[in-house]
């Protein structure tokens, strides 16, 4: 039986472990995070974020907002 959790709030679908994406536009620059593991729903492919992963991506973007890049393209790597 699949869990509450496991439905996808915007379409019904079933969400499954597996990698996203996380693009942020900084003003002066763009930070773009490849392979960041989330729940990624089947049907839709909406995507999420758990606590954990988005307070490392959090870390990323400062850094990349510090030292005013223009463009950062890196693959997520857990901290």
């Amino acid at each position: 039986m699949t869990g509450q959790t496991d439905i996808c709030p915007i379409c019904g679908g079933t969400k499954r472990p597996g990698k996203t994406t996380f693009t942020v536009d900084l003003g002066f620059g763009v930070i773009v995070v490849r392979d960041v593991p989330a729940l990624v729903c089947e049907q839709c492919e909406a995507d999420w974020i758990d606590d954990r992963t988005a307070s490392r991506l959090e870390t990323l973007v400062n850094e990349a907002r510090q030292q005013q890049r223009l463009v950062e393209v890196t693959a997520y790597q857990a901290a």
